[in-house]
């Protein structure tokens, strides 16, 4: 499965789609998740990804 994470649009928007570690458990289960850069950073889950391959 592919997933996206956008950043919010609106203003005042502070949502974000998925955690850190939500994406972490995708991407274990060999999913593909695209981030957004700066989603989540109005919810204070600034959302880091490196790119490398999780065992």
């Amino acid at each position: 499965m592919i997933v996206g994470i956008p950043e919010e649009i609106k203003n005042n928007e502070s949502r974000v789609g998925m955690t850190s570690v939500q994406v972490f458990e995708l991407v274990k289960n060999s999913h593909i998740v695209y981030v957004q850069s700066d989603a989540g950073e109005g919810s204070g889950f600034l959302i880091r990804i490196i790119n490398r391959q999780v065992p």
